[in-house]
């Protein structure tokens, strides 16, 4: 342990165990502490990765050396090196983790009049196809991966028809991709190519274009894997820090912990029993007003009337005074009929009964919202009087009324 870790550990004791210092500000000076007895963790980026396995599709062009001359006049571009001056190369292969990948791929070339095939001039020109398939290994698995630079070995078959003659051949590839993305990059290779008929010609072929891959899949390079082990390590470091730490932190923190759950209980606790107060006071309320409407005169009206009478505008003044007794009361006022007459005509005398109460009220101060009216005509008797019963006319009245009933208060 550093001489710094280890003052940092002694400071981290003595703060935990003074008592001289808030537990709020307990915690944040050992946060800050902890902070700093820690390694900053490196990340892996998009440069720790490589790709392993993919696809390969490429376009590209060739240039066919068929003049036999194998050693001499390789570089004869002149004489010796036929070309078309458009993308004449098309290459399909799979490449997988272990570095082996597999090709096909077809060419098309063009020998026009005078060049050298075969050790000599050609008569007119010829076209030459082909088609190859070939079996290479990634030397990065051996040099290792620099990102960009991508070299590779293959060996492989082919078919091939140049100035009338159909060959078979062996082939020996040696190559290399520069990629400038994950996507896209470069191929340029040589191939020897060597007949399988010895009564015909060997060539050389070389090529260049452009590569795409796709199905690809991404793994650590080496220098990734080593940037994992480390940040690994550290990680494995920083834990057993906190571990050292929160040994020592865990008394005070638990002590603390506990002390803050005793208040939020006491304060729960504390909350419950207003809320309780508060329900009992309010139910206390709504019982005195009931209690205050149950002990108003009822209201009646005359029989086919709907305007108030003497005692049912003193029921009203004393209604007035529960309101004042009670801001923010809100009730509701029930007009009702007896049972004589048609449904509807009730109906209609009723909403008349309850207009009238209700004119009375507002004109007397109170507010629109502290009052909601129903009118139920003869809906809501409270006897037996109904149209097929007979009854005298005191029991009708009792039917005449007008009701309240608490909403909120």
């Amino acid at each position: 342990m550093t001489r710094r870790k280890t003052i940092l550990y002694i400071s981290l004791f003595i703060l935990s165990f003074s008592g001289l210092i808030h537990a709020q500000d307990l915690e944040n000076a050992n946060s800050a502490i902890l902070d700093s007895l820690l390694t900053e963790v490196p990340e892996l980026t998009k440069r720790d990765s490589v790709i392993v396995s993919s696809s390969i599709f490429g376009v590209g062009m060739n240039i066919v050396d068929d003049s036999d001359d194998r050693i001499g006049e390789v570089f004869d571009l002149s004489s010796g090196w036929n070309y078309a001056p458009y993308p004449s190369r098309l290459s399909l292969g799979k490449y997988w983790r272990s570095g082996l990948g597999l090709e096909g791929i077809a060419s098309y070339n063009r020998y026009k009049r005078g060049k050298i095939v075969g050790g000599l001039p050609l008569p007119e020109g010829k076209n030459y196809w082909a088609f190859d398939a070939r079996l290479s290994y990634d030397l990065k698995k051996i040099i290792g991966d620099n990102g960009w630079f991508d070299p590779y070995l293959g060996i492989g078959l082919g078919v091939n028809t140049a100035v009338g003659e159909s060959r078979a051949t062996y082939n020996a590839i040696f190559g290399f991709r520069t990629w400038f993305s994950d996507r896209w990059g470069l191929d340029i290779n040589t191939t020897g190519k060597w007949t399988m008929d010895p009564g015909l010609t060997d060539h050389i072929q070389h090529a260049a274009g452009v590569v795409y891959r796709f199905n690809y899949e991404k793994d650590l390079s080496k220098k990734g894997e080593k940037k994992l082990a480390e940040i690994e390590y550290i990680q494995k470091e920083n834990e057993r820090i906190k571990d050292s730490v929160f040994k020592v932190l865990k008394a005070k923190e638990e002590a603390y912990k506990r002390a803050q759950e005793e208040a939020r209980k006491k304060e729960a606790e504390r909350l419950e029993q207003e809320r309780k107060a508060r329900e009992e006071a309010r139910e206390k309320e709504r019982k005195e007003i009931e209690n205050q409407l149950e002990a108003l005169e009822p209201i009646y009206f005359d029989f086919d009337r709907s305007f108030l009478t003497q005692s049912s505008r003193k029921t009203l003044e004393d209604l007035m005074a529960i309101f004042k007794a009670h801001p923010g009361l809100v009730l509701e006022i029930g007009a009702n009929t007896d049972s004589r007459g048609s449904d509807a005509y009730n109906l209609k005398l009723s909403e008349r009964r309850l207009q009238s109460v209700l004119d009375y009220l507002e004109n007397e101060g109170i507010s629109s919202d502290e009052l909601v009216g129903k009118a139920y005509g003869e809906s809501n008797l409270i006897n037996e009087c109904d149209d097929n019963t007979p009854c005298s006319e005191a029991k009708h009245r009792l039917n005449r009324r007008a009701e309240f009933k608490i909403l909120s208060f």
